[in-house]
Formats: C-alpha cells, sequence, structure tokens
C-alpha cells in the first residue's frame, strides 16, 4: 500500500501552475497497476463484464490508474495469486461477484487486494433496482476506489448528463444518461425543446426552452415529481445559460425587443433585470469572477466574439483576440473555455476548436485537433470539460480531463445532441 499511496501522493499535489496554465506537473512516469476480474460464479455474467469494462473505462478516465488487462479468475471467496501478480507488476487487483433478486434488482460485490502488502483492503457491495442502471454501478465502484487511494476526486462520472436529442424536424426529446451515453432515459417527449441546463448541483430540476405554444417558452421542470413552471416567453432567442452557485439567479438570453440581451433572473422573486442593451446580438452569458462578472459572446465586432462585463457596470471588456468566430463559451473561477472556427487545412476547410484561457494572464491552449467542437461545459470542480463532438455528421459527447492531457469520445448511437449539461 506504501507503494501506491506515494504515487497517488503526487497526483493529489498537482496544482494549477502559477501561469494559470492548468497542466499537471508530473512528478513520476508511472501510475498504479490495476486488474479488474470477475469470478466465475457471478450471476448475469454477461451484465457483469460489462460492470468490470466500464469500470476499466472510468478508472482510464480519471487519469488516476494504469488498466492492466486481467489474465486471472479467482472463485469470489479465494484470494488471488499475488506472486503471478506481483511479477507483472500488478499493485491492485479487484474481483467482482453478483447477485440477482427475484424482483430484478442487481447487486456488485467487490473486493480490492493491495498485491504488494499481500492482503484485502477494500470490501463493497453495491445495487440497483433496475439492471439497466448498471453503468452508474460501475462509476460508484470507481469511485469508490479512487477514493480508498487517496485520488483527486472523479464524483463527476456518478452525476447525470442531461442533452437535447433532435429526432426529426421540429422535434427533439430531452434525455438524461450517465456521461458514457450507456444508460438513458428521456424525460421530456413531442415536440421542439432544447437548451436543458441544470437548476442546481442537485440535479432534481432543469430549465429548457420549448416551442410546443407557438412562441419560445422556458420552463423549469422537476424530473421526479414532473412539476413545471413557466419561466418567461419571449419571441426569438430564449435560453437558461448558467444558473449561480446558489441556484438562486440565472443568465438567460432572452429577445423581447428582437434583438437578443442578458437578463439576470432572481428565482426567489420571480424578477429580472436586463444586463446588456447593445443594439446587436448579445447571448450565452456565463457567471465569472466569483460571479460578480459574465462572459458572453457578442456580435459587437460584426462576428460572433467573447465579452465580459461586471454585472451593473457598463463598460465591456473583449476577452478573445483569436479567431473570428467565436460562438459559445464556459467558464470556472477565473478560467474560460470557449469554441473558435479555425481553418481545418491549407485548401480552406474549416473545423471549430476549443480553447482555454485565463482572464488573468494571456495564457492560451488549443484543447481539441479535429472534427466539430462545441458546447464545451465545465465540471463543477474545474477538471474536465464536456462538450457536443461531430464528426462525419455523427455526434458524441467529448470528455477532455484538462490535468491530464487526455480526451475521449462516446458517441450518441441515433439522431444528433442539440445541447448539452452536466
Amino acid at each position: 500500500m506504501k507503494k501506491i499511496l506515494s504515487l497517488l501522493f503526487l497526483i493529489t499535489t498537482f496544482v494549477f501552475a502559477a501561469d494559470a496554465e492548468l497542466d499537471i506537473i508530473k512528478k513520476s512516469g508511472s501510475l498504479p497497476k490495476i486488474e479488474v476480474s470477475v469470478s466465475p460464479k457471478a450471476m448475469n455474467a454477461v451484465l457483469t463484464n460489462k460492470v468490470a469494462k466500464m469500470i476499466e473505462k472510468d478508472l482510464m478516465v480519471s487519469g488516476h490508474f494504469d488498466v492492466v488487462a486481467s489474465s486471472q479468475v479467482v472463485d469470489y471467496n479465494s484470494n488471488p495469486d499475488m506472486l503471478v501478480l506481483s511479477n507483472k507488476g500488478t499493485d491492485l487487483f479487484v474481483n467482482l461477484d453478483a447477485n440477482v433478486s427475484s424482483f430484478g434488482g442487481y447487486t456488485v460485490m467487490l473486493k480490492m487486494y493491495d498485491v504488494n502488502a499481500k492482503k484485502m483492503v477494500l470490501n463493497r457491495s453495491f445495487s440497483t433496482s433496475k439492471e439497466d442502471r448498471f453503468p452508474f454501478i460501475a462509476h460508484r465502484i470507481a469511485i469508490t476506489i479512487n477514493k480508498h487511494l487517496n485520488a483527486p476526486l472523479i464524483d463527476w462520472m456518478d452525476k447525470f448528463v442531461i442533452f437535447s436529442q433532435y429526432k426529426s424536424a421540429r422535434k427533439a426529446d430531452i434525455i438524461i444518461a450517465d456521461y458514457t451515453l450507456t444508460f438513458q432515459m428521456p424525460v421530456i417527449r413531442g415536440g421542439l425543446n432544447i437548451f436543458p441546463k441544470w437548476a442546481s448541483d442537485k440535479q432534481d430540476s432543469f430549465y429548457y426552452t420549448t416551442y410546443d405554444s407557438g412562441i419560445p417558452t422556458l420552463v423549469k421542470t422537476n424530473i421526479y415529481t414532473r412539476q413545471r413552471e413557466v419561466i418567461m416567453q419571449s419571441e426569438g432567442m430564449l435560453v437558461a445559460s448558467d444558473v449561480s452557485s446558489d441556484s438562486k439567479k440565472v443568465l438567460i438570453t432572452a429577445s423581447p425587443n428582437h434583438q437578443p440581451d442578458i437578463y439576470l433572473y432572481d428565482t426567489v422573486t420571480k424578477t429580472k433585470k436586463r444586463l446588456t442593451t447593445y443594439k446587436g446580438i448579445d447571448v450565452g452569458a456565463h457567471f465569472i469572477d466569483n460571479e460578480k462578472r459574465i462572459v458572453f459572446v457578442s456580435d459587437r465586432l460584426k462576428y460572433p466574439n467573447i465579452f465580459a462585463k461586471d454585472i451593473g457596470g457598463r463598460g465591456v471588456e473583449r476577452l478573445v483576440y483569436h479567431g473570428n468566430n467565436n460562438s459559445s463559451a464556459t467558464t470556472y473561477k477565473d478560467y474560460v473555455v470557449y469554441t473558435s472556427r479555425d481553418r481545418n487545412n491549407e485548401f480552406g476547410s474549416y473545423t471549430f476548436n476549443l480553447y482555454l484561457m485565463s482572464t488573468k494572464s494571456d495564457f492560451l491552449k488549443r484543447l481539441t485537433s479535429n472534427g466539430s467542437n462545441q458546447f464545451p461545459k465545465f465540471s463543477k470542480d474545474g477538471e474536465s470539460i464536456i462538450f457536443l463532438k461531430t464528426v462525419n455528421n455523427r455526434s458524441s459527447i467529448g470528455i477532455i480531463r484538462l490535468n491530464y492531457s487526455k480526451s475521449f469520445t462516446f458517441p450518441l448511437k441515433n439522431g444528433k445532441i442539440q445541447s448539452i449539461d452536466w
């Protein structure tokens, strides 16, 4: 265990660099090697093997483990061959077993062994009432393994992703899913329903825009009680783009005066305050700098670019001096990730890439290199970015692990993703 903890300690000491680069400074060239195996007596072996594969994927996405293929098949009540594992260089061995109840419940049992210490260090079980929710069992197991070793948290893996999925012309459903899109459940069906945004960290309610009544309507809906609240209606564009940390303020793009502007909506008093008055396009605002300022997209330069202003202030600051089509942005503390239309090759084709910048320095870093990459969203801890990636007209969810310079994609099997939040 000492060897493993020393490796993980190096991960936990990684911090944002002084120049705000967000890059990890690795002190070690190796990570703890981990194997995930399934007991030969596990019930519903097909499903349990899917859980094992997803745990492996989660651990790889975390950036904290070196996942190696397992060659041992061990009865759950027996110990693995520590000598064989040690000779392979394995540090951790995970063995899974599973039970299925008569009412459809599914339970996965886990034992984890520290090969270097030659002992079991973790013994837990994880249950779900519905087998189709097995991805969340896998995510919780990966989170538990990660926490046991005191690695940086990956709790976001157990959160819902919410997105709008185009079905056909003027038809889009709202779907909640796990971050790999393996589990999916429609929560709003029928009509054109777009731009979902979680109303709080609890993920029990969300805002979205619907066109069912003929005029764009911003609605807040609870996914459990189905309680529905109409926030406002507006001709043209209407989008809830960001929610304050206490969930009491919402940044909304609305166009009651024909041109879209940014409004601050108070969920307690049910009132709104207009924040921009430019006679053009101001959209997609996000809080920044302890929610004292906003970052938003505007055509003040006759093309979309990223600007900032104090809430309640009059002056506007241009933030981005790169590209001439910067159409969306997301924020975390003093950091901004934005979309930029770039020339893809010497023959003149274009693509959309994501860039990371700081409002406190001139740092700029490109995060993507191929396909169309749009609608970025920071995770709550600021260590990851989720975004919509389109390659060859196929939609995928992309995950960028900023501190580890790693990215992963999870394709949508049917339809196209219109927008996404987590």
